[in-house]
């Protein structure tokens, strides 16, 4: 088992405790049992059963399915049960160059346990430091947690690394030009049941060097401060769970890939490159309620 508690939790996932959630016959995301009552008033809008939550078949077009979704989302983030509310349009789709099958409010995608993407980019010095950020104090995931130099959610609408190039200037100040010369690195697939919901993440990582000079500067109020770390002092973080998962898992790809880590972690995060392999129970479990078996692979074509 990993020392990393990052690499526990990109999988810490139990699909007995939920339905999946189907628009189209295709599984689009994850619903908390227990979360199911908050649906009971929108029946005209979402097909429950024993085995999934399905949208209404009458629902066949990305634009009505959007607007039933979009009147549900504002109405759970008014009895608060969706929060953090960030004016950000997320589309639905089990693989990034994948056609939507709707369009909600970012705050939503976990309740729904939709796949989302992101970009991380590791800012070293070298081989020897890493720029780590910390999240502000008010920021509504992880508040106050270490984090990359940049991370960010990537929209409807935006490329991969276009929203790299933003995302690098919003949280810390890099030029684009700068920005431009980031090296593609791993790609690692986040699967876990949080508080909000689940998060079902693919992760595209990016490293650069950005010099000994180079003093990173937040742009957009959610980063409180940076720290140029050593790469031990950076592990030690990592082993103590002082990084959000997201970014544990991206400065660990790039202490795989510069020797910083042993065969047995190498092998250990190796196994998240892939998307995470899931079927639904097969027979009754504690909720009760059978599953059947089926392709729920996170990321998958149907």
């Amino acid at each position: 088992m990993s020392r990393y508690p990052c690499v526990r939790a990109a999988r810490r996932f139990d699909p007995a405790r939920h339905l999946p959630f189907v628009i189209a016959g295709v599984r689009a995301g994850w619903i908390r049992r227990s979360d199911l009552p908050w649906l009971d008033a929108w029946r005209e809008i979402f097909e429950i059963d024993d085995v999934q939550v399905g949208l209404h078949a009458g629902l066949d077009t990305v634009e009505a399915r959007s607007r039933a979704l979009g009147e549900v989302i504002e109405a759970l983030a008014a009895d608060g049960r969706i929060r953090g509310w960030r004016n950000e349009t997320y589309a639905i789709r089990n693989r990034f160059d994948a056609a939507p099958l709707a369009l909600i409010e970012r705050a939503a995608s976990r309740f729904f346990g939709t796949q989302t993407y992101a970009v991380h980019l590791n800012g070293v010095v070298g081989t020897h430091a890493m720029w780590i950020a910390r999240r502000s104090p008010n920021k509504a995931t992880d508040p106050g947690m270490l984090d990359n130099l940049v991370g960010g959610g990537i929209g409807w609408g935006y490329g991969i690394d276009e929203t790299l190039v933003k995302e690098c200037w919003e949280e810390s100040g890099l030029p684009a030009a700068l920005a431009r010369r980031a090296v593609r690195g791993g790609t690692i697939h986040v699967l876990q049941e949080i508080d909000e919901g689940t998060q079902a993440e693919q992760l595209f990582i990016y490293d650069l060097d950005v010099g000994a000079d180079f003093v990173p500067r937040n742009q957009d109020g959610e980063v409180a401060d940076h720290r140029l770390a050593s790469i031990d002092t950076v592990l030690d973080w990592l082993a103590d769970g002082a990084m959000t998962v997201d970014a544990s898992l991206a400065a660990l790809d790039w202490m795989a890939r510069h020797g910083a880590l042993d065969a047995a972690e190498r092998t250990a995060l190796a196994t998240l490159g892939a998307p995470p392999a899931i079927a639904e129970p097969a027979s009754e479990g504690e909720a009760g309620l059978a599953g059947r078996p089926a392709d729920l692979t996170p990321g998958a074509a149907r």
